[in-house]
Order: C-alpha cells, then structure tokens, then sequence
C-alpha cells in the first residue's frame, strides 16, 4: 500500500498531500499513488477543498463523493473533503459570498466590459489553497517542516506551473510532469483503474468558461446555465446600484442569456480545451 500512517507534528515525517481538485489530472494522481507509481511518495492523502455545494459543479461532486472517495477508501488512501470555515463554525461558500446582500466583494475574476479581460480574483486563494493551508499547518506543516503536495499539472500545461506560487508551509512538485503525462494519458491512467472519466473541475459559473462550454451548459444542463445568470444579473444590479461599469461572465460585453445560445450536439471526438485557472487547484 502506497499511502502510509504516521503521526504529524512539528518533530514527525512532513505530510505527503495530494491537492485533488475532482477532474481528471488529479485523479490520475490519486490512482497512481496508490498503485505505488506516483514520484515523491509514498503519499498520505489526497485533500478536496469544496468551495461550496452550491458553487462546485455537480457533477464533480458526484464524482468526489461517490466515486473517488468510495475508490480510494477501498485501497486505505484517505481523500478529505475539507470546507472554508468562518468564525462562528459555519461553512462559506463562494456563491454564499458572492450573493451576501449589500456585499461589494468580486472573488471571481468577472469579466470587464470594455475589453472582456477578466478581473482580479481572490476565489482560488480563498477557497482553495488557504483551506487545504490550513488543513496542512493543522496537521504538522511549517516553514521548518513543509508538505509536500503535488499539483496536477499535466505535460500540456505546463506553463502553469511558473504562476503556483509556494507558500512557505509547502513544497509543490508536479509529479504528471515529471512522468511526462499528457491530460489524454492521465484520462488513460483513470480507464486502467476501472473508473470513468471525471467532469471537469470548476465552479459552474467561473468566468473562465469557454464559449463553448458555456453553450453546452445552455443546453444540457439549462438549470444550472439559469443559476448562473441569476448570479450575473445580481453582479450587475449591484454594480448599477454603486454607478459602476457592469461586469460579466464571458468576454462579450452583455449578460449571459444573450450572449451565449445552446450549442448543437457535438460528435463525442471533440472536446473543448481547458481554460487557465492558474494556482494549479482548480481544473485539476
């Protein structure tokens, strides 16, 4: 077996964590860690920071819960599904905050209208890299003592890599890139195990859909597409309220519903590229 037991803390053997984000080259991962094929280990656990139930897509939720947590538990590799808690012991969510009443706050990187370029943004970090932070400092992490978490970053994005910044607590490695694993192997790494491929992993109305994606959510899944106007029309009421430039979900200049038209089915041979959500935690 592959993951190991040992007690953390500031005089023990640093953690060994997988940063698992529910889509494909993260499960590759997961699979080759507890095969004993995956570089830096052996591994401990692999670590899911749920940004919200009501922001994830579902159907990567499906996939953690259901089928990769059932998976792995099987073959004694822990997968935790690790939440942003606020002080008062309830969880956040980035559609809770992005929602809040009167809040002027915009996480997401919304999209400008004049040039369509997206915004700053503060979700990943929030949500993503903090929580699973502070999983890891809880749990024996330092600049002393660092974990070592491994970022599912494939051959064919390498250029992510330059923009994950390590915090001091941590030691990135990027073990898909070293085996020289494409996001087409890793999908092969997934199929070898018996599993079947997961969605990719996103918030559901993250403004760094492509077009396309976009237009296929329209059109299979059009509650959620709905979802997400709702949360673009908010955006925009509020920005109006403070006599501020509109802000939207895709480059286009214009709300969501006119923007984007459900797409025509597709031949199954062609998927759409991913887009750059750049810490390495998302779209992995």
């Amino acid at each position: 077996m592959s993951a190991r037991s040992v007690k953390y803390g500031p005089m023990t053997k640093p953690v060994h964590a997988i940063s698992y984000g529910g889509g494909v080259q993260s499960t590759a991962m997961i699979v080759l860690a507890v095969t004993g094929r995956l570089p830096h280990g052996p591994w401990d656990v692999a670590l899911f920071s749920n940004v919200g139930d009501d922001s994830e897509h579902p159907a990567t939720l499906d996939y953690v819960r259901n089928i990769m947590q059932p998976w792995a538990a099987e073959r004694g590799f822990p997968v935790h599904e690790l939440h942003r808690i606020k002080r008062d012991g309830s969880i956040e969510t980035l559609w809770g905050r992005l929602m809040k009443p009167n809040s002027r706050s915009l996480p997401i990187p919304i999209r400008m209208p004049d040039t369509g370029a997206p915004g700053k943004r503060s979700c990943t970090f929030d949500f993503k890299i903090a929580v699973v932070g502070k999983w890891l400092k809880a749990h024996g992490a330092s600049k002393d003592n660092p974990a070592t978490v491994a970022i599912g970053i494939s051959t064919d994005e390498i250029q992510r890599v330059s923009n994950k910044r390590a915090e001091d607590y941590e030691s990135p490695v990027y073990p898909l890139i070293e085996l020289g694993l494409s996001r087409s192997d890793c999908m092969r790494v997934i199929e070898s195990a018996g599993l079947p491929i997961p969605h990719k992993s996103s918030c559901f109305f993250c403004p760094f859909h492509r077009p396309l994606m976009w237009s296929e959510m329209a059109r299979d899944e059009p509650e959620l597409f709905a979802k997400a106007c709702e949360l673009e029309s908010t955006l925009i009421d509020r920005r109006i309220e403070l006599e501020r430039d509109p802000v939207y979900l895709t480059r286009f200049g214009k709300p969501l519903a006119d923007a984007i038209k459900p797409a025509q089915q597709m031949l199954p041979m062609f998927s759409p590229d991913i887009e750059t959500c750049d810490e390495g935690y998302c779209w992995t």
